[in-house]
């Protein structure tokens, strides 16, 4: 089979905008993916994700978070699904907590609009929370919720209309590469082309052999909950309340979004460690949801105890918590592109671009020194 410029293994929020873009700069995109366009068993799901600027996790993050919400717009103008809906968003939690002295810092040093509440201001301001009077709450404008399923669709079709061909239920077996190019083998083809970009989430430390990244997958829970009764359900739409993070104590901390029609969507922190991807079942296991329940009884004002609905994503996370993403140590013309620990999506669209930026020869904005797949292998020895 004759050789494509790119090919991309994993088509969920990173994979589908590395596709689109990509396929955009002119170049010939093979994407592939095990399972179907929309499944469940990633971390690309969930129909929200919460968008915010003043990013706690470090300063570095901001220009990139910024850039994606101007691509999310484009994408939205281009090809007419709405994705991203701006509420504005909370940061909550003790003062010198991590979480509030981070989104201050960013917050300050890029000059975003935002207000430090105290307790008391936040309750009167926004009712359906309740922060102790030893808590304050970071109000950032720009905040909101992006909807995972509309954003990989429009990246997939964009993908498509500019030339690039997707395949699904076609799994990944394993992946060569040399000077002059690379070549993979799936369970029906070998395909090669110039550049590969690994995209495969959860599975990336069976995709990437070699490098011993010391990656772990963890099972998170959500769940909707709805008003109790007589509580008007406007109380909790996206126009009234915006997206949250709460600090709940050390490291520890839970998240929510508003009501897009189904419930409160809220979850936390405290997931279930996973040998494999694969052993994630659907269904809610005995246990699952008991801190997100007390959560909502203990810090939310005016909803249903018990939750409406449940589902569950897979985080894979690094031991720093930040990204994955980069050139292969020992392989230039393979990125790999993973490890978003939790709090990636909102950067899909600039992560596409930036792959993209980096296969033409340009300088990409998204290659942080911070991201680089290298950085394990240096701190442990070990040999690619």
């Amino acid at each position: 089979m004759a050789p494509r410029d790119v090919i991309v293994v994993g088509l969920g929020g990173a994979g589908s905008a590395a596709a689109y873009h990509l396929a955009r700069a002119g170049l010939g995109v093979l994407g592939l993916e095990q399972y179907s366009p929309e499944h469940v068993r990633g971390s690309s799901h969930g129909r929200s994700r919460i968008y915010r600027t003043a990013y706690f996790e470090g300063t570095g993050y901001v220009p990139l978070v910024r850039r994606a919400q101007r691509l999310w717009r484009a994408l939205e103008r281009e090809t007419g699904i709405p994705i991203l809906r701006e509420t504005g968003a909370l940061i909550l939690g003790p003062r010198g907590s991590v979480p509030i002295e981070g989104a201050l810092a960013s917050a300050r040093r890029y000059r975003l609009d935002h207000a430090l509440l105290s307790a008391r201001e936040c309750r009167d301001r926004f009712p359906q929370f309740r922060p102790t009077d030893g808590e304050v709450a970071l109000w950032e404008r720009r905040g909101g919720v992006l909807v995972p399923e509309n954003g990989n669709l429009a990246h997939r079709l964009g993908a498509i209309r500019a030339g690039a061909e997707l395949h699904y239920g076609e799994p990944v077996l394993g992946w060569s590469a040399s000077r002059s190019g690379v070549e993979v083998r799936t369970d029906r083809e070998r395909y090669r082309a110039r550049t590969l970009v690994l995209c495969a989430g959860p599975w990336t430390r069976r995709i990437v052999p070699g490098l011993d990244l010391p990656l772990e997958i963890e099972r998170q829970v959500v769940l909707w909950f709805p008003p109790r009764r007589g509580v008007p359900v406007g109380r909790f739409g996206p126009d009234r309340m915006p997206v949250f993070i709460w600090a709940t104590g050390g490291t520890r901390f839970a998240y929510g979004v508003p009501d897009l029609g189904d419930g409160v969507k809220v979850g936390g922190e405290s997931g279930t460690p996973l040998r494999r991807p694969e052993a994630s079942s659907p269904r809610l296991r005995p246990g699952e949801g008991t801190d997100v329940r007390r959560f909502v009884r203990e810090h939310l004002a005016g909803l249903a105890p018990r939750e409406r609905e449940f589902a569950t994503c897979i985080y894979t996370n690094a031991p720093d918590h930040h990204f994955l993403l980069g050139p292969h140590p020992a392989h230039p013309n393979v990125l790999v592109v993973s490890a978003c620990s939790g709090h990636g999506f909102k950067f899909a669209s600039a992560v596409g671009e930036g792959i993209a930026d980096h296969v033409a020869g340009r300088t990409s904005k998204a290659f942080l020194p911070l991201f680089d797949p290298g950085r394990f292998a240096a701190r442990s020895g070990s040999r690619p």
